[in-house]
């Protein structure tokens, strides 16, 4: 895609649809594949940047089955999730007993200045790049003054297109931290995943970012 061929709304609903069938007809071998997969790092990441007092009320966008749901309130939190997918909102509410919300990323209905933080993990990158700044300001506008965005995403070199169903974008650090911090966030930190790997073996890039005025 380039910038001067926008993608339209029936391209935008069929990536929404063609994403979406992907993880629901896989739900329960993502739930088994993904399960344990040590994520504390970002989990982590997103909390020590929070401010005020304890419990703190975090949406999980991109929540899945709710394995980071059920981490969160183990550690006294309230989260609530977000998915597309149907599947994954009943497995999550069922594993976590937490509140969750079906709504896709590019119809998105979320309250007002409602969350601590956002944890975006290995979700907005199914975002295409012309819509983010837009899914972006919607996210800022749930987040409390001084609210945390969370995201964890491939890294990449700008391609952007479909890998088999799945429709993704993939950015670098730089051209990811320009397109956030346009929408009135400020970067906190940023690292590559797997830790402890050459970059050449850390195909993931978490970022953390304030809300700004």
């Amino acid at each position: 895609m380039h910038e001067d061929e926008p993608l339209s709304r029936d391209a935008l609903d069929a990536l929404t649809r063609s994403t979406l069938r992907h993880y629901e007809d896989r739900a329960e071998a993502f739930w088994e594949g993904t399960r344990d997969h040590d994520v504390s790092q970002n989990r982590t990441a997103l909390l020590r940047h929070l401010t005020g007092t304890a419990p703190f009320r975090i949406l999980d966008f991109g929540c899945g089955p709710g394995r980071d749901l059920i981490a969160f309130k183990r550690l006294g939190h309230e989260p609530v999730g977000l998915d597309g997918a149907r599947p994954f909102c009943e497995m999550a509410r069922e594993h976590s007993g937490c509140e969750v919300w079906q709504q896709n990323m590019l119809e998105l209905a979320l309250p007002d200045q409602s969350f601590d933080g956002v944890f975006a993990n290995a979700s907005l990158f199914h975002v295409p790049t012309q819509e983010l700044p837009r899914v972006l300001r919607e996210l800022r506008a749930t987040l409390k003054p001084d609210g945390v965005l969370f995201a964890s995403n491939p890294r990449g070199d700008g391609r952007e297109g479909y890998n088999g169903a799945r429709y993704g974008a993939y950015h670098d650090h730089a051209r990811w931290k320009a397109i956030v911090e346009a929408q009135c966030f400020a970067e906190l930190e940023h690292y590559y995943r797997p830790p402890g790997l050459p970059r050449a073996q850390q195909p993931w890039l978490a970022t953390v970012f304030r809300r700004v005025e």
